[in-house]
């Protein structure tokens, strides 16, 4: 009898098992190699937005300005430097005539600025009133205990979630001829003041925007004095004066610096206040830059935009440089404690701040609250009619029998949800990429940390122009012509502007995580991007919220560049509706302010109950 082999139902068993195996482990392997690699795809894949939707629009807005007709020249910025209109009795200087005469004609009382010498002055003098607001509210903060503390700590974020042309509107509704100011003086029978169109809107305007500002950074770094090397020099015989200004002062004086350079910075790139506030008579460069761009004179747009991006550039650096020299450090400080703001009893040298923090919560109040109220109120009642509803009206008959030139709210409000959304969808990842990147240690990270920072420094104006006149009009790549629609160019710009304050909520906290944690995780078997998703991320949680909130926030506001990328279109924003009816009828523009005011509520309460903490700049 022949021998026989065996039988084939196990045989083919056991290989349809091996065979099921070897093809799970295919997929496995496959979804193994990209975990591994997740982080250096989100890198390139950042890397790659960025440069389609930031690096290259600004370098187009450089390329503009320089490149003439297919030649090189640098012709355009020349002229500009040498005409007194832009550059005042400085352009003689570039024209080479003598600096002495020059100096003492710009000392005189009846020199000439210049559009980006006026800039200069108003940014100056903004600074100057912003850090006069904001340190008193940072004392305040810091060294003392009340009730509604937190949520007034809270409310320093509103130069980032509250948007500035609803600021402008508010300043109108309050100091303009009909305005609740003037209302309040001619109840108490006293005669009314004129501020709109004056540069004393204009500051007090873009102190309520960074007043905010310079009190968050401040107080931050009051909060970290070490209050045991005070003791020392009070034991050493020190009044609370010299204490102060030894101790004290040294490490306050970058955080003071650093509020006062962005706020310069932001306040010389000024656009939507300055255009509601100012009209054509204080017009400063970003509003000659939109100009420019609406008389199609992209050239000089585009060096005019330059020469704003290098005064503001050299300014950042120059606080660097400072901050890199002056800053102290101190590690394993124990806070000053803070003092109840109203003890059982004052001595007389408590009750004199005292009096004086009551002297700045008047003026803060009028500062502050008024531009808001202003709003609110004005959009309810009509100075000749009293309380009304009309105005809310108005919006509802223009959605419905607006003509398709007009700006209708509707689409506004449904433009402006749909490209916020968008834009947190790209920023949210884009952020949590360059965290990951910024907070790892390796040769090239502060490279990475500047470059995918630079929008901050970069005006929505300049981005708008680029983005407008490079991916929106198109570029060749070989024989296809490739073009950018409207609306994603809108949300592209939305998405620049909004990822670093991402970064800036969750790379502190990434920043902070014991490593040892991570190591336990990888020693576990877990890859790096395993260990970024179960352990990292559920840990720094709250900054995320608050990033995403932040990115909600400012798509809404957004105005610069939205107002040039939706030029002739029906791409307009809530910002830009707003812009469009403040330049017709007040009513209608608080109104829609109001709705805006509403939404971007929203978001900051998601920040406040979330995440509000854990913003650092």
């Amino acid at each position: 009898m022949p021998e026989t082999g065996p039988t084939p139902g196990p045989a083919t068993g056991a290989d349809t098992g091996d065979d099921q195996a070897s093809r799970k482990r295919g997929p496995r392997r496959v979804r193994d190699r990209l975990e591994r690699r997740a982080i250096a795809l989100a890198a390139v894949g950042t890397t790659i937005i960025l440069l389609v939707m930031f690096y290259y629009p600004v370098a187009t807005v450089f390329v503009e300005s320089i490149v003439v007709d297919g030649a090189l020249t640098l012709a355009i910025f020349l002229e500009l430097l040498r005409d007194p209109f832009y550059f005042g009795d400085l352009a003689r200087l570039f024209a080479g005539e003598s600096p002495l005469a020059v100096g003492a004609d710009l000392l005189s009382s009846d020199r000439r600025l210049g559009i980006v010498g006026f800039t200069a002055y108003q940014a100056f003098l903004s600074m100057l009133l912003s850090l006069a607001l904001g340190i008193p509210l940072a004392y305040l903060l810091a060294r003392y205990e009340f009730p509604g503390r937190r949520t007034i700590r809270s409310l320093t974020i509103l130069p980032f979630v509250v948007p500035s042309i609803m600021v402008a509107v508010g300043f109108v509704a309050t100091f303009g001829e009909n305005g609740t100011l003037n209302g309040v003086l001619r109840f108490l029978g006293l005669p009314t003041v004129s501020l709109m169109f004056s540069l004393e809107a204009i500051l007090i305007a873009h102190a309520f925007y960074n007043a905010p500002l310079v009190a968050r950074v401040t107080t931050a770094a009051w909060e970290s004095v070490d209050a045991s090397a005070i003791e020392t020099a009070r034991s050493l015989g020190a009044s609370p004066l010299r204490a102060f200004r030894d101790v004290v002062a040294p490490q306050l004086y970058p955080a003071v610096l650093m509020g006062g350079a962005l706020t310069f910075v932001f306040t010389f790139g000024t656009f939507p206040i300055v255009l509601a506030l100012g009209g054509i008579q204080l017009a400063t460069v970003e509003v000659f830059v939109y100009q420019l761009v609406q008389d199609l004179n992209y050239a000089e747009a585009a060096a005019l935009a330059i020469v704003e991006l290098v005064i503001s550039l050299g300014v950042l650096y120059g606080y660097l440089r400072y901050e890199a020299k002056h800053t102290v450090r101190s590690r394993g400080a124990r806070p000053l404690p803070r003092k109840p703001l109203r003890p059982p009893a004052l001595t007389g040298r408590e009750l004199l701040p005292r009096a004086g923090l009551a002297v700045y919560g008047v003026i803060a109040l009028f500062v502050f609250v008024s531009p808001v109220a202003s709003l609110i109120y004005r959009s309810i009642v009509d100075p000749g009619a009293g309380f009304t509803l009309a105005h809310y009206q108005f919006l509802i008959d223009r959605q419905a029998t607006g003509a398709a030139f007009q700006v209708q709210p509707w689409p506004a409000i449904r433009n402006s949800l749909v490209f916020a959304a968008a834009a947190l969808a790209i920023s949210l990842p884009m952020g949590i990429a360059v965290s990951v990147l910024t907070t790892r240690r390796y040769r090239g990270r502060k490279l990475i940390d500047v470059v995918a920072m630079a929008p901050l420094a970069v005006s929505g104006i300049i981005v708008g122009i680029g983005l407008l006149r490079g991916p929106v009009f198109g570029f060749e790549i070989g024989t296809y012509r490739i073009t950018m629609t409207g609306t994603i160019a809108i949300i592209a710009a939305h998405a620049v502007a909004c990822y670093p304050f991402v970064v800036r909520t969750v790379a502190p906290g990434l920043e902070s995580i014991d490593r040892s944690l991570l190591e336990s995780a990888r020693a576990l078997g877990a890859s790096r991007t395993r260990a970024l998703l179960d352990v990292e991320l559920p840990l720094v949680w709250p900054g995320v919220v608050a990033g995403a909130a932040f990115a909600l926030a400012i798509s809404m506001g957004e105005f610069s560049s939205t107002i040039i990328l939706a030029t002739g279109t029906d791409q307009y924003t809530m910002p830009v509706a707003i812009e469009r009816f403040i330049g017709r009828r007040l009513g209608p523009a608080t109104a829609m302010g109001v709705v805006l005011l509403v939404i971007t509520s929203v978001s900051f309460v998601v920040i406040d109950r979330l995440g509000g903490e854990s913003f650092g700049l």
